[in-house]
């Protein structure tokens, strides 16, 4: 997890406030440079006496960057890059802005029309966390109202595996950079049923889940503080309704395993996580 050069995906609306917010606030507590990016429809070429309407299409869609990437200015102030990108898909644009300007993350807001502090995965967000080159940060609804100072701590959502285990060891590098603890969880989801055979093999889950925490956060322990925890219930909105989230949490997914190399790739358990969560999401891409 680096976070060197910063790429946020910005659009003159409320949620593109809160992507925005959350950029500004990781930028400036890495030292990282930011960017930000408007993506646009491309002006469809069509012959005859259309052209003049085509011209009068180029001519406000112009407008509209310059609007937005004035507004940004004023919410990231002048350090920050601002470019206009054309594609059909914003998520889409975004992934090519990364790729040309080397981000390490794209930061975006929530879909329109969700839940005051929760992630709503729209048409953006979800070719981003399927195609995406590098880890995609989301930002909860309202989060530029009132965004923290700065991150207190880094949770990550784990699993035993090959993706949580390379989750866990770029997220302990980034809480020594930004000198802030680290935090283990993972969910055991249970039925409302209670019958002896499940309640039994409950019981081995939890045992085993809690090993596996333990055994995650030994070898980070060495260089920064790492808690631990076993968040139980019916669903995973529930399972993290069980523990505290801090101002200015950040919470970490690793992307499926069954995903392609080196993309982001989400999963149905790592999309419920995101719908469920209250606080800045980022979802790795897949490592080896």
């Amino acid at each position: 997890m680096k976070f060197d050069k910063v790429l946020a995906g910005y659009i003159a609306e409320p949620r593109g406030g809160d992507g925005l917010a959350l950029a500004v606030v990781l930028t400036r507590q890495t030292g990282g440079s930011l960017t930000v990016a408007t993506v646009q429809p491309p002006v469809t070429t069509t012959p005859g006496p259309a052209r003049a309407d085509e011209g009068a299409w180029r001519s406000y869609l112009r407008e509209q960057a310059e609007t937005a990437l004035s507004r940004a200015r004023e919410l990231a102030g002048d350090q920050a890059e601002y470019v206009r990108h054309t594609n059909k898909g914003s998520g889409r644009g975004l992934v090519e802005v990364a790729r040309r300007r080397g981000a390490d993350v794209v930061v975006i807001g929530s879909a329109p029309g969700g839940t005051r502090s929760r992630i709503t995965v729209g048409s953006t967000a979800d070719q981003l966390l399927h195609s995406s080159p590098v880890p995609v940060l989301l930002a909860p609804r309202g989060y530029g109202d009132d965004p923290p100072a700065a991150f207190e701590r880094i949770t990550v959502a784990y699993r035993r595996g090959p993706g949580a285990d390379a989750a866990v060891r770029g997220a302990a590098k980034a809480a020594v950079t930004l000198d802030i603890p680290l935090r283990l969880v993972t969910l055991v989801v249970r039925t409302g049923r209670r019958v002896q055979v499940e309640e039994d093999m409950l019981v081995r889950l939890r045992d085993q889940a809690a090993a596996d925490l333990r055994a995650a956060a030994r070898g980070q322990r060495r260089r920064l503080q790492v808690e631990v925890e076993l968040l139980e219930g019916r669903n995973v909105a529930q399972a993290l309704g069980t523990t505290t989230w801090l101002p200015g949490e950040l919470l970490v997914c690793a992307s499926s395993d069954a995903g392609p190399l080196r993309r982001v790739f989400l999963g149905d358990t790592s999309i419920k996580i995101v719908q469920a969560a209250t606080c800045p999401v980022m979802i790795l891409t897949r490592e080896t």
